[in-house]
Formats: structure tokens, sequence, C-alpha cells
């Protein structure tokens, strides 16, 4: 089967920075579906985004769909010939819609009946008749959160769209794409190349643009910049900080990347290292550069997107934006340090944290609270109200009004330079951690106390007032507030009653709702379930066993979960597993409360008289090692019990016609499953 190369490019205005990537991934992928989805074999699939384009290019694609092999059962053969042999109107309609005459029809049989048959090939599709259809398709279904219009077209995309190529082989596929004809024109860069370039076929897409002075390809672009940043600040006798999230943003901004070295005057590196790099790096889109010894040294790296004839020119231009703005926090550094962190934290009962759970001083009293609880709980020092009366306190300083990301930074910063002890000042910091995956863990337990104390308001509040994230919606950062708790506490071995803290912070709530607790609990346990399930030997049977005792701390579900792993090593415990699970059917069948006592004179039978001596003689020590958290000894203990239960079912019968005898034996059982269950619901599990 022949096969051509395929090109697809949008030419458009500048594409946010910010979402290029995604917006080049979700097209290739989307092209790709279309292209799977009809069944035509290709080669190679590569995406291609520049500021000015989206484009995809696939290797070695079939002219044609493969050919079908079809098959029909047409009607029965009994009324598809009359009695003379001539084919009836059934069968005659059948051939038509077959394309064939009725000669040219065979036969099923069965043992079930005949029919008439049609077999025959169905020739694939041509590529190029398809390729229209699944470009829009695959335009339609980009990840664009608002569109737009431009001009007086009623088409719709997330910038302007200027130009449309499509090529398959050497042929332009001629179809409709936002309101234009495809071609086979491409553009060059802005400046450098303007004018249109006129392409043959797709194999030199690369190559042509290149020339034109446009690197197409993402990932080539992005480590161009990386070795050019690295050389221009090493050429200054530095090293660059690249960040990764900044270094795909310059290189969505770029599409002929020019690094040139610049430098600020040395006063500002009086400011706090976090400061300066957000000046540079968050404002500028600069790659600050520090010197041997770790410490900034005032240069700096900007990417520029034109070579040009007069790079001083470029370097100069870049210095002198980039003053005002540390300028600027120079002025805002000694302004908010004239004014006292409790000035500041006075000012948070002017601002709503949520408009049903009242002002961000209003959180900060129910943390402080919840946060001493948790303090005495994991050894925090005195320290630990004070950080939380602090620890908003930085949102109302003129820095972090101008760098949203500096809250909590600054907030370590002014407490230091006021004189508060050095673990109160880290707290103020180390409280919003862990900010995002893979962030750090608060290190000081002042730290520990008031980030959870924070997060576990945050969510009862929340769900108090039934704002729960849905779907892909999680305003508050609810999920992300649940995964950080978790992370401190099971990281940071912190043995805590969640159940308690989160009664304790639901009843803190302006807004009183009955279940709030136990939604947040459930909300919570997910997200640790998910955790455990990504461990080696984890099964989704092992988590609702363990769960379903809901464990009041997450340390001890995982130490329920490790001492379960154990326990199903054993040879007996697939058949108590399964023991368990027959008790729990048998039980749920009949109703019997937990004041019904064991009448252990009723017991009439040797099995059940064995296993109440058993059951007797297991109770305590299993139930110290629970306890104790000896989960995995608790559940070794249990073994004994596999052959008096086997045998009380061999020779019992359990629901006698006495009511009594049955209600007795109902209770044996009863007590047998408490037992089984003390450590996890064996029921759960496969026998």
């Amino acid at each position: 089967m022949s096969a051509h190369d395929l090109l697809f490019e949008l030419g458009t205005e500048e594409l946010p920075p910010r979402t290029l990537l995604s917006l080049s991934t979700a097209l290739t992928e989307g092209v790709l579906k279309g292209i799977d989805a009809a069944g035509i074999p290709h080669g190679k699939v590569h995406g291609y985004a520049t500021p000015r384009r989206l484009a995809v290019r696939m290797q070695k694609l079939a002219e044609h769909q493969p050919d079908k092999q079809v098959e029909r059962r047409g009607p029965p053969l009994a009324s598809s010939f009359d009695a003379q042999g001539e084919p009836t109107q059934a069968a005659v309609a059948f051939a038509r819609n077959c394309g064939i005459a009725v000669t040219e029809l065979t036969q099923l049989k069965t043992d079930k009946g005949a029919w008439l048959m049609f077999r025959g090939t169905e020739r694939g599709a041509a590529t190029m008749s398809l390729l229209g259809d699944i470009i829009n398709q695959a335009i339609t279904t980009l990840p664009i959160a608002k569109r737009m219009r431009w001009g007086t077209r009623t088409a719709e995309f997330v910038r302007p769209v200027h130009s449309v190529a499509l090529l398959y082989g050497e042929t332009v596929v001629p179809v409709e794409v936002l309101g234009l004809r495809a071609g086979r024109t491409i553009f060059g860069h802005r400046f450098h190349a303007p004018r249109p370039i006129t392409l043959k076929s797709p194999k030199g897409y690369e190559s042509r643009l290149r020339r034109a002075k446009v690197v197409a390809d993402f990932a080539a672009r992005r480590e161009l910049i990386r070795a050019g940043v690295n050389l221009a600040a090493a050429s200054s006798g530095g090293r660059a900080l690249i960040d990764d999230a900044l270094l795909d943003e310059v290189t969505a901004l770029v599409e002929w990347p020019v690094p040139i070295a610049g430098q600020f005057e040395q006063r500002f590196l009086s400011l706090p290292r976090e400061v300066v790099i957000a000046t540079v790096q968050d404002h500028q889109r600069y790659f600050a550069v520090e010197g041997a010894d770790g410490k900034l040294s005032g240069g700096f790296v900007t990417v520029s997107n034109i070579e040009s004839r007069d790079p001083s020119k470029v370097r100069e231009g870049n210095e002198r934006v980039v003053r005002p703005r540390l300028s600027d926090a120079a002025f805002f550094w000694e302004q908010d340090r004239k004014i006292p962190l409790d000035a500041h934290a006075a000012r948070l009962s002017g601002v709503t944290f949520q408009t049903k759970l009242g002002s961000y001083a209003d959180k900060m009293l129910r943390v402080k609270a919840l946060a001493q609880s948790i303090g005495g709980r994991i050894g925090a020092g005195a320290e630990v109200a004070r950080a939380a009366e602090l620890a908003k306190a930085d949102l109302m300083t003129a820095m972090v009004g101008e760098f949203p990301e500096l809250q909590g930074t600054m907030g370590r910063y002014y407490a230091e330079a006021q004189g508060y002890p050095h673990e109160l000042a880290l707290a103020l910091e180390e409280h919003y951690r862990p900010r995002y995956a893979g962030d750090s863990l608060p290190t000081t337990r002042t730290g520990q106390a008031v980030a959870l104390a924070d997060k576990i308001d945050t969510l009862a509040g929340i769900f108090a007032i039934e704002q729960r994230p849905t779907g892909a919606k999680d305003p508050f950062g609810l999920r992300r507030a649940a995964l950080g708790l978790l992370r401190i506490v099971l990281e940071g071995r912190l043995e805590l009653d969640l159940v308690d803290l989160l009664q304790q912070a639901a009843a803190a709530q302006p807004v009183q709702r009955p279940g709030v607790t136990d939604e947040v609990y459930d909300f919570i346990a997910e997200r640790l379930r998910g955790l455990l399930l990504e461990e080696p030997g984890t099964t989704t049977e092992m988590l609702e066993a363990v769960f379903a005792n809901r464990p009041r701390s997450p340390l001890d579900a995982v130490t329920r979960l490790q001492a379960l792993k154990e326990f199903l090593l054993l040879p007996e415990a697939g058949i108590l597993a399964a023991i368990n699970k027959r008790i729990a059917n048998i039980l749920k069948k009949n109703s019997l409360g937990r004041d019904v006592a064991i009448n252990a004179d009723a017991l009439t039978e040797d099995a059940e008289r064995r296993l109440h001596r058993v059951l007797g003689d297991l109770r305590v020590p299993v139930q110290d090692a629970t306890a104790q958290r000896r989960y995995a000894e608790g559940l070794k203990a249990l073994v004994v019990l596999r052959a008096p239960v086997d045998d009380f079912f061999e020779r019992v019968m359990v629901m006698d016609e006495n009511i009594e005898r049955r209600n007795n034996r109902l209770a044996l059982l009863r007590d047998v499953q408490l037992l089984l269950g003390g450590v996890a619901d064996l029921s759960r599990l496969p026998g």
C-alpha cells in the first residue's frame, strides 16, 4: 500500500505561552486519535509548537483505509424464494442493498436454519477524503478555556489564525479549517524572514523553517535555550539558575532564541534572594545567575527573539527595564520592615477568607486553637500559638501584594528582622508546605503543627459550607491540602488522632452542619487509599479491609495494612478470610444485637463448646495486641481459630429451630467475627 508523509500547520498570532505545550500535545494526540480510529496505517508522529504556529507531521500515512471483508446475513432461505424457485421481493431487496444480483449471493446453513449471505470486500476510504473531518475534530476538542473570533469570520480559536497548511505528500488537501482554505504556504520569523514560504512536501518543513530563523521543534528549542543560557552565564563567571517552568515559558515565547547576559546594580543584592529571583524570573522572564559561592552575582540572562546587529542595545534595554522593578522591591522591603508583624496581622480582619467562614483573622483564631492542640501532641514548643497568630500577617505587606508567590517566605524574613525565634520565623514559611507534589515538608514541630492546623481548618470549613471539589474544579485546593496533610503526618511519623482533630475543627466553624467530620474523613481516606495503592503488593481488597474499621490516624492505617500483608502470607489466611465472609453473610441475614451474650451453659455440642473455649483463650491476648498496635502478632494468633470454626460448621446446625439455641450460636459467631475483624475486616478479602 502506498504511503506519504502528512503535514498540518496552523499559522497564528502569538499563542499563550503557558498553554502552548499542552495545546501542541493535545493537537498531536487528537490527530493521531482520528487517524487510528479510521484505521489508517502510519509511521511516527511528531508535534511542533512555536509562539506563532501549531503543527503535526505524520510519516508514511497510507493512501487508503485497509479493505474490510464484509459478511451480511440476509432473509431466511424459506422466505427468499417462492414455490417456483424465483427470488422473492425480500431476496431482491437484500441483493440490491449489497450491490449485486441475487445469483451472486451465497447461502449460510447452520443447525438453527439457513439464510442468504453476502460475502464481499468493502474498499477502504481514501485518506485525503477523511483528513478534513479528522483535523477539524482535533481542533474542536483542544483544551481552550476561552475561544475568540477575529475580523468578520465566525471561526473561533485561542488566537487569530492567518494560515493553514495541509499537505499529503506533495498534494494540498482541499479542505477548510477555521474558515481558511488549506494550502502549502507557511511563514518564517516575523522580522528575520517575513515572506511566505511555499512547501513542496512535508519533508522539508523543519529545514525550511530553520533557514527562515524558526526552530519549530519545542524540545529542540528548549535545549538550545538551556545550552545558550548556561554558556552566557558561564562567560560571565557564573552559573544560571534554570527553573523548568521558566524554561518552558521562555521556549514558548521565542522562535529563534538568542541568549544575552546582563547585569543589575550590586546594591540590590542586599534584598532577600527570593525577592531578586522573583523579580528577574517571574516578572521579567530572565534567568538569574549565581557565583561560585552560591550567592547571586547580580547577573542575569535574557533570551531575545531577535538576532540583533547590536546585542549591546538589547542588553542595555533589559538592564534598564529590570532596574525599576528591583527599585520597587527595595522600597517594599524597607517600608514593610517599619511595620510590626502584629500590625500587619491586625489588618487581616478586613480581608475575607470566605464569605460564610469569615475573615482571615477569624480563620487564624481557629487555626491557633487547633495548632496548639496538635503541638501538644507532637511535642512542639511554646511558639506554636504565636506562629499561628502571625502565619498570614505577610499577606498584608506591600512585598507580598506585588509578589504573591513570596507569601510565607517574606513572613520568615520579616519575623527574623524583628527578632523572633528562628523556629517561629521558619514556621511562618513552612506552614504553606507542601505547596505542590514533591515539595519539601515542614522541618520544625512548630511548622508542622501550624501547617496541619491550617489545612484541617480549610477542609472542615469548606466542607461545612458544602463547597467540596467536583470533577476538575477545586478552587480552594482541598485535594492538595489533604495530600499535604497526609505527607506531613506519614513522612514525619506523627501519631495524631485525625477524627478528633476533624471534630475539633468542625465544631469551631461558623457554619454548623451534621456529618462534616465523616465527610472530610472519607475525603482524606480516599487520598490515603490512592497513596497506599501505589505501594508494591497492595490491593484494593486489602485497603477495603483496613478502612472498614475506619482507623483514626493515617499512621495506624499504614500499620494495619503492613500487618495484614504479613498475615496474608500465612497458608491459613485465605481460609480464615472465607470463614469470616461466611459468618458475615449469616449474621447479615439474622439481626443480633451486641447486647446478646453467649450463655456457655446452653452450648450443647462438643464443637461449639470447643470453639467457645478457644475464643475465650484468644480474646484477651488478641485484644491486648490490637490495643497496643501489635497488629501482626494479633492476626497471627487468630490462626488457631481455623480448626474449631471448621469443626463448628461441620457439626453444628446454627439455624436451630430452638430460638434460644439459635441466638446463642449466632452470638458465638458474632464474637468470632469481632475478634477476626479487630485489625481489618477479613470478609472483604478474597477467600
